[in-house]
C-alpha cells in the first residue's frame, strides 16, 4: 500500500514538473531574446563591418588585444545607453589603459544604422572618459544582416525587432585576441574587478566561468515591460523538485514499526 502511494506521489510531481517546464518553453522560437554562451568558440574573424568613418574592416583586422564586445543598437531605448554608459564608468575605474591593455568593439546589429550614427554615438561616450584613448581603442561598427548575424549567432546572442526597437539580452563579451569567447559578464551593470579580471583571462586565451548563473536562470525577458523579471515557474519548479526529494527521504528514511506479537 505504501510502495503505490509513493509510485503515485511521483508520478504526479514529475507530471507537474513537466507542465511548469513546458510553460516556460518559448512558443515563438523566431522571437527569442537569449543568451546561449559559447564559451571557448570563436567568432568569425572575416565578417566584414563598417567603422566610424565608414570604411569597411574585417575583425580580424581591429581585433589585436583582449577585447570587450558589445552587441546594442545605437537608437536604443532601453538597456543600451545604461550598459554603455556603466561600461565608461568601469573603464575610469580600471588600472588597465584603453588601447594599451584592451581594446573595446561595440557592434550595432541593426543593419539600418549607419557610421555617421555610429561616429556621433561614439563621440558621447568618449566624453565620458577620464583620458582620452587612441581612436582605434574603442570602435563602433555598423553592418548588414548576414554579417550580423554571423557575430551575433557565432556569441550566442538572439534578439528580436518588436516596432521601432529590438528585444535584447545585456551582456558584456571577451574575445582574446585570436577570437576566442573566453567569458560573458551578465547584465548591466558591472564591478571593476570582474572586468580586469576578464581581460587577463581573455589575454591568455582561458575560458572563464560566467557570473551569475544562477541569477541568468532564474531571471527571464518580460517583452511587455521590456525589463528582466523573475520566472516565477522555473523557481516554482526548482521548488517543487526539492519538495519531492525531501519528501522521499523522508519516507525512505523513516524507521519501520515493528511488529508486536499478541499472546
Amino acid at each position: 500500500m505504501k510502495v503505490n502511494f509513493i509510485k503515485k506521489f511521483l508520478v504526479i510531481s514529475f507530471l507537474i514538473l513537466v507542465s511548469v517546464f513546458n510553460l516556460n518553453a518559448n512558443p515563438e522560437p523566431q522571437k527569442k531574446a537569449a543568451l546561449d554562451e559559447q564559451l571557448g568558440k570563436y567568432i568569425p574573424l572575416d565578417a566584414e563591418f563598417y567603422n566610424e568613418q565608414g570604411q569597411k574592416v574585417k575583425l580580424r583586422e581591429i581585433i589585436k588585444k583582449p577585447t570587450i564586445l558589445t552587441l546594442v543598437f545605437y537608437e536604443c531605448k532601453g538597456i543600451c545607453t545604461p550598459l554603455l554608459t556603466e561600461l565608461t564608468k568601469n573603464i575610469n575605474e580600471l588600472d588597465l589603459k584603453l588601447g594599451q591593455d584592451y581594446q573595446i568593439v561595440t557592434v550595432s546589429f541593426d543593419p539600418e544604422e549607419t557610421p555617421s550614427l555610429a561616429s556621433s554615438k561614439k563621440a558621447n561616450y568618449i566624453k565620458l572618459l577620464n583620458n582620452k584613448p587612441p581612436d582605434d581603442a574603442w570602435q563602433f561598427l555598423v553592418g548588414d544582416s548576414a554579417n550580423i548575424y554571423s557575430l551575433t549567432n557565432s556569441v550566442g546572442f538572439y534578439f528580436f525587432k518588436e516596432e521601432d526597437q529590438f528585444v535584447h539580452p545585456g551582456t558584456l563579451i571577451f574575445i582574446s585576441p585570436d577570437g576566442k569567447i573566453t567569458r560573458y559578464l551578465l547584465g548591466i551593470e558591472y564591478l571593476p574587478f570582474n572586468i580586469k579580471m576578464a581581460l587577463i583571462e581573455a589575454g591568455e586565451g582561458r575560458v572563464g566561468p560566467t557570473i551569475a548563473k544562477l541569477i541568468k536562470f532564474c531571471y527571464a525577458y518580460d517583452p511587455e515591460g521590456k525589463t528582466y523579471a523573475l520566472n516565477i515557474t522555473r523557481i516554482a519548479g526548482i521548488i517543487t523538485l526539492i519538495a519531492v526529494g525531501i519528501f522521499i527521504i523522508f519516507l525512505v528514511a523513516k524507521p519501520k514499526k515493528k511488529n508486536l506479537e499478541v499472546k
